[in-house]
C-alpha cells in the first residue's frame, strides 16, 4: 500500500457474505459522510445518532436501512466512519457496497479498519491482534482471554516492564552524560532491577504454551484394539452419534475427526482398532495403518482398554506404541466390573469419569488453567519477549562483572526496542502488513 492509499476513504462489508437478518457496510475516511448523503435520501447526519434512511441508486430505492455516523476521532478507526445496517441478503449488501465505490470509496484491504485504528492511536498493536483473536477464536475461554487483551491487559503489563527498564536506562545515561552532576547507579541496583524485569518477562512467557494451545488447539487420538469402546467414547465426548458403534470387530475402517471445545480446541480423532489378525481385510488393514499414523501425529493419545477383560496381550502390544507419548490410560466399560486400577476409569454407557477425562486432558496439555489466564500471547509477542529477556540477561551478566555502564546500556536499549515491537511503538512495515494480512476484509 502506498502512502496516498493510507488516506483514502475505504469501504467493505463487515458481516459474513451470506443470507441473514442484517448486513453491515462500513465506510471510513474523510469522504464517509459525503458518500452516505449521496447514496441515501438523508443528509446532515448527527454523529452518534441512528438515522433511518433509504439507500438510493439515482431515483431507485435499493433498501431501507439504519445509518450510524461516527465523527473523528470518536470512532473505531479514529476517522469519520459510517455504518450502514441493511437487510442481510447477499445481493443487497453487495449493491450498497458497489454504490459506495461509485461515489468515491475504494475497497478496504484485509484488516485495514483495525490497522487505521492502530495508526490513529485508538489501540496498541497487542490490542489490534486481540481483535483478530476474537474473530478467529475456537473456544469460549479464548474469547474471554482475547477480550482481556483487547481491553489492554497485556499492553499494560508490557508498559510496566518497559517503564522500569527505561528508568534504569535513564539513570545509566544521566551518569554517563553528566558525570560531574549525576553519579552512575550502583551495580547492585542494576542487578536487582534486571533480575526483577527478567522475572516479570518469565512470568508472561510461562503462559506461552497454554496461549498457543488456546489459539491453535491440539490433536487427541483415541486408540486401542477393536471393540474396547473407542467410537463410543468419540460419540460421548462429542455428545452426538458421529461414529458407527457395533459389536462387530473392525467396524471403524477410517479415521474420523471432529473439533470440540474442552476450554481448549480439541481435534478428536477416532481410529480403527489396531490388531494383527489373519482375517483382517485390505480395507481394515489400511484403516489400521492410518490409526498408527494418527497415533504418531497426535499431541495426546487416549489409550483405551476393556476393563471387563483387563489388559490383554493385544492391549499390551498397542500400549508399547503409546507409552512414550503424552497419554491417558483409560479403563472403559467400568459399569460392568469393579476393576482395581490406577488408570482412569470410565463408562461411555453411564458417563462415569467423562468429566474427569476432560479435566485430565486440559491438565496434561496446559501449563496453567485457561480459565485463570489474565491474557494470552502469540508467537510474535513471545519472540519479542524472548529477545528482550536475552538482552537483559546480557546486561545482567555485564553488571555482575562490573562492565562499563556505557556498554551495558546498549543491551538495555535492545530490550526496550523488543518490548516496543509488542505494542507497536517500534514496528516495520513488513511486520505490520503481515499482522493485518491475517484479518478478514471488513475488520
Amino acid at each position: 500500500m502506498n502512502i496516498l492509499q493510507e488516506f483514502d476513504t475505504i469501504s467493505a462489508i463487515s458481516t459474513p457474505i451470506a443470507t441473514g437478518g442484517v448486513g453491515v457496510i462500513r465506510i471510513s475516511g474523510d469522504k464517509s459522510f459525503k458518500i452516505a448523503e449521496e447514496i441515501s435520501d438523508k443528509s446532515n447526519f448527527k454523529p452518534n445518532y441512528i438515522t433511518h434512511a433509504w439507500i438510493m441508486d439515482g431515483e431507485k430505492k435499493v433498501d431501507e436501512v439504519l445509518i450510524l455516523p461516527f465523527k473523528s476521532p470518536k470512532s473505531y478507526t479514529g476517522e469519520d466512519v459510517i455504518e450502514i445496517h441493511c437487510h442481510g441478503g447477499v445481493n443487497i449488501v453487495k449493491k450498497i457496497l458497489e454504490l459506495t465505490f461509485k461515489h468515491g470509496a475504494r475497497h478496504a484491504e484485509k484488516g485495514e479498519f483495525t490497522k487505521r485504528a492502530f495508526l490513529n492511536k485508538k489501540m496498541d498493536l497487542s490490542q489490534a491482534e486481540a481483535v483478530a483473536d476474537l474473530i478467529h477464536s475456537k473456544t469460549k475461554d479464548f474469547v474471554i482471554t482475547s477480550a482481556k487483551n483487547l481491553s489492554g491487559v497485556l499492553g499494560s503489563k508490557i508498559a510496566k516492564i518497559r517503564s522500569d527498564i527505561f528508568e534504569v536506562l535513564s539513570k545509566i545515561v544521566a551518569g554517563i552524560d553528566f558525570p560531574e552532576d549525576v553519579k552512575e547507579p550502583e551495580y547492585d541496583y542494576l542487578i536487582s532491577e534486571f533480575e526483577k524485569s527478567i522475572k516479570e518477562i518469565d512470568s508472561i512467557l510461562s503462559t506461552a504454551n497454554t496461549s498457543n494451545i488456546l489459539r491453535q488447539g491440539i490433536s487427541v487420538a483415541i486408540v486401542g484394539r477393536p471393540n474396547v469402546g473407542k467410537s463410543s467414547l468419540f460419540n460421548t465426548l462429542l455428545n452426538l452419534d458421529r461414529a458407527i458403534v457395533t459389536d462387530i470387530a473392525g467396524t471403524t475402517r477410517d479415521v474420523l475427526k471432529e473439533t470440540l471445545d474442552f476450554g481448549i480446541p480439541v481435534t478428536l480423532v477416532d481410529t480403527a482398532g489396531i490388531r494383527e489378525h489373519k482375517d483382517v481385510s485390505k480395507v481394515e488393514e489400511i484403516g489400521i495403518k492410518y490409526s498408527k499414523q494418527s497415533l504418531e501425529e497426535a499431541d495426546l493419545v487416549l489409550f483405551l482398554y476393556d476393563a471387563s477383560e483387563g489388559m490383554t496381550k493385544e492391549d499390551e502390544d498397542i500400549w508399547e506404541l503409546v507409552k512414550n507419548k503424552k497419554n491417558i490410560k483409560i479403563a472403559n466399560k467400568c459399569d460392568l466390573t469393579d476393576i482395581k486400577t490406577n488408570d482412569l476409569k470410565i463408562s461411555t454407557k453411564t458417563d462415569l469419569g467423562i468429566d474427569e477425562l476432560k479435566t485430565e486432558i486440559k491438565n496434561i496439555v496446559c501449563d496453567v488453567n485457561p480459565e485463570t489466564l489474565e491474557f494470552t500471547t502469540n508467537q510474535r509477542q513471545q519472540n519479542c519477549l524472548t529477545q528482550a529477556k536475552s538482552s537483559l540477561m546480557i546486561a545482567l551478566d555485564g553488571a555482575n562483572r562490573g562492565e562499563l555502564q556505557d556498554m551495558i546500556s546498549i543491551d538495555v536499549k535492545s530490550a526496550l526496542l523488543a518490548l516496543d515491537e509488542i505494542t507497536g511503538e517500534v514496528i516495520t512495515d513488513d511486520i505490520l502488513n503481515n499482522i493485518f494480512e491475517n484479518f478478514c476484509i471488513g475488520k
